[in-house]
């Protein structure tokens, strides 16, 4: 009898190792599914270009963070922006379908004027003239970028969270060792190293997006739920390595913000494990006019303050609109 125990234990490690397996295939073949649907493809000048088009009314160009794609650009329409949007969605040069021109590749800048161009190019292939546009995180810099070559292609501009540039205080991973860790799965387009994270430690997700794990314990059942759900939806890790890479490539870069004239609302947290606040407080004094708002929580998702930003930015829309009557009225008189 005893000669037959490490048999048993064998076999126990290869059905859980077949278990483990089956659970993580189960899983992986899920995020695959979630991407490849829901969005097209267009072949612009700079080369094909992943989007989602979804919905009715004032026209919303949703730019992604980094780890993100259009489907996370459609997320953070609906939880940051509210409804009453045709929201268009394009996945960032390196996310899931769209590629990465050689432009980007080896600009200093990480392709940022490139990839504004494209935006451009793909309101252009839309028919789309003029736009409100919102940047999160790492978006933001292709958002302000964008305001900045095609100025007359933004309406109103909404910089959530931006991971924008900041002398003294740079935007930068939760130091941290689990987070250095997570970074460098994700980079590395770890899928089976990502979900064992998410069994075994969700807290290290939590903080890889920002999100200290005791305010998240605080917030309500449904705010639990989104940043879990926005934390699990950076797999397939795999479709998205590339655009990561890129996007840490080199440090953000230091945009002549003076230069954007349209409306602008920027937001920021104190508690964002990325440290987006100084750099939030940098862009709000170089915009002229630009509406800032900053809460002492919410970290880097904004837990809990859904409802509060979707009301402020709806409050600033409107203020845009009423200027932009008066303008139309006085050219009118003229």
């Amino acid at each position: 009898m005893a000669s037959t125990g490490p048999l048993l234990l064998l076999g126990a490690a290869v059905l859980a190792a077949a278990v483990i397996g089956w659970r993580f295939r189960a899983v992986h073949a899920r995020a695959l599914q979630s991407v490849a649907s829901g969005s097209q493809v267009v072949q612009l000048a700079g080369g094909p270009v992943e989007y989602a088009d979804r919905g009715q009314g004032l026209a919303l160009l949703s730019i992604h963070g980094a780890g993100g794609g259009f489907d996370h650009g459609l997320a953070f329409a609906d939880d940051l922006m509210g409804d009453g949007f045709r929201v268009i969605a394009p996945s960032r040069f390196g996310y899931l379908r769209t590629g990465i021109p050689a432009a980007a590749v080896h600009a200093p800048d990480g392709g940022i004027a490139a990839q504004a161009d494209a935006h451009a190019a793909l309101l252009d292939h839309l028919g789309l003239d003029q736009v409100v546009v919102m940047g999160l995180s790492a978006g933001a810099r292709s958002a302000a970028a964008l305001a900045i070559r095609h100025p007359h292609k933004v309406r109103a501009l909404v910089l959530m969270v931006p991971a924008l540039h900041a002398p003294h205080s740079p935007v930068a991973v939760d130091p941290s060792g689990g987070s250095r860790l997570v970074f460098a799965v994700v980079k590395a387009g770890g899928d089976f190293f990502w979900w064992a994270i998410a069994a075994l430690g969700p807290s290290m997700l939590v903080r890889f997006v920002g999100v200290r794990p005791p305010l998240l314990e605080q917030a309500g059942a449904t705010e639990r739920e989104r940043v879990l759900r926005i934390a699990a939806s950076v797999a397939p890790v795999v479709s998205r390595a590339a655009g990561i890479r890129l996007d840490s490539a080199c440090p953000a870069p230091d945009l002549p913000l003076e230069r954007i004239v349209a409306p602008t609302f920027i937001v920021s947290a104190r508690d964002d494990l990325f440290n987006t606040l100084p750099a939030a407080q940098v862009a709000a004094e170089r915009i002229a006019g630009a509406q800032f708002v900053a809460y002492d929580t919410g970290g880097h998702l904004l837990v809990g303050r859904a409802g509060q930003i979707r009301a402020a930015v709806r409050e600033f829309l409107d203020r845009v609109a009423a200027e932009e009557a008066v303008r139309g009225g006085s050219s009118g008189r003229t």
